[in-house]
């Protein structure tokens, strides 16, 4: 069978909207080369993202797949597959109701003081020098440190355990030998977390960690696989999203300065900003894999049963056909119906806490250096790799 993309290329993650492009008008529903000798079928028009997030016919749990479909995993990865994030009802249900509670609007809300502080202290140090990478001094320490202080984890730590993440998604789920590569940071961070949760039981605190714990404790059924892997996606998901966001916003705003002077002309706009970037330069760039229950027809083409999906989140943000002038960052855009934190069950539970850690880091950055400027080329600038997550390896701004 024809081949449409590879994910993998150098080229497809230095810009990939040329291929969606084409693939929306030629094959919205087409197979990808995703690793060496791997594939997958890729959706890509907006309609149809929407309505396969919320198929029941795509399983996220590749436990429910017959012997011979079932990806290889090493062992070390075993017990994070039992996350909310590959299962399906009634697990994924349970394990959500057992954290949503930590990110309802009314306790997002109560970090904002947190939030306002954080920001200008990592801008304290980080405008003393003449130039300094947005990244790794702002955009990255805010979100880790929020997510240890909520989770429990010791904020001295937090480079640890980004060092682990940013390892184990780089590859993606090609579910080959290339996961052996990320087994060393993936075991690492296992122990870390199992060290915390014994700690935990012994001398419980105010922590979203002891928190879980206890709910296992008193009788709600979370296995010690699902309390480690819960955690792990938390730490995960909590901080890799936010960081892109701030990363490919800001270089949006830098190359669109109309904008710029637009939203510091006017500040109140900046919800609307964020939607934008949420949009135009989606942080995850591919919601995570699914697998065909049944043969599945979506836009006239065939997935055959027990095949892997992706749903190309990047591309439907871009699709002409849901949004006017898509190639075009436009902060006042409305409606903004963007799929970048997903939809349906497994819609992005941290969305509210990205939007407010998004929204006060782009107000106080615009606040104290309200014209930044690259320090570098925009061709010198380099993508992470992986094909999941979209973000900058660097940002180096000039003070």
């Amino acid at each position: 069978m024809q081949i449409a993309a590879d994910l993998t290329s150098k080229g497809f993650r230095h810009d990939p909207y040329p291929t969606y492009d084409r693939l929306r008008e030629t094959a919205p529903v087409c197979r990808v080369r995703i690793g060496r000798g791997k594939f997958a079928w890729l959706v890509t028009r907006y309609d149809d993202v929407l309505a396969a997030v919320k198929d029941p016919r795509f399983t996220k749990d590749r436990q429910s797949l017959p012997a011979a479909k079932q990806p290889w995993m090493p062992a070390v990865f075993r017990p994070l597959a039992k996350n909310m994030l590959d299962s399906d009802p009634p697990d994924h249900t349970r394990l959500r109701a057992l954290v949503q509670k930590a990110f309802t609007p009314l306790m997002i809300e109560d970090l904002r003081k947190r939030i306002e502080e954080l920001t200008d202290q990592f801008l304290d140090r980080a405008l003393r020098k003449k130039e300094f990478d947005l990244l790794g001094e702002y955009a990255l320490p805010l979100p880790t440190t929020i997510i240890a202080e909520l989770v429990g984890i010791p904020t001295k730590d937090r480079d640890r355990f980004h060092r682990w993440s940013a390892k184990v998604v780089s590859l993606g789920p090609t579910a080959g030998p290339e996961m052996l590569l990320s087994i060393p940071a993936a075991l690492a961070f296992l122990k870390y977390i199992q060290q915390q949760i014994r700690m935990r039981r012994t001398a419980p605190g105010m922590d979203l960690l002891s928190a879980l714990i206890t709910a296992e404790d008193t009788g709600d059924k979370l296995s010690e696989d699902e309390l480690v892997a819960m955690i792990f996606l938390l730490l995960i998901a909590g901080h890799e999203t936010t960081v892109n966001l701030i990363g490919n916003g800001t270089l949006a705003l830098l190359e669109n300065p109309q904008q710029l002077s637009n939203l510091l002309s006017n500040p109140e706009m900046i919800k609307s900003a964020i939607e934008e970037m949420l949009r135009y330069y989606s942080p995850v760039e591919l919601a995570t894999e699914r697998w065909a229950r049944e043969d599945v027809v979506v836009a006239g083409t065939l997935i055959p049963k027990g095949e892997l999906v992706f749903l190309g989140l990047g591309s439907a943000n871009r699709d002409p056909a849901q949004f006017h002038d898509p190639h075009v960052f436009n902060i006042d855009r409305s409606p903004n119906r963007h799929l970048a934190f997903g939809h349906g069950p497994h819609y992005c539970l941290g969305a509210p806490l990205a939007r407010l850690e998004a929204q006060i880091a782009f107000t106080t950055l615009l606040r104290r250096l309200p014209r930044p400027v690259m320090a570098i080329s925009r061709d010198s600038l380099k993508w992470r790799k992986g094909f999941l997550l979209r973000g900058l390896e660097r940002l180096p701004l000039v003070v």
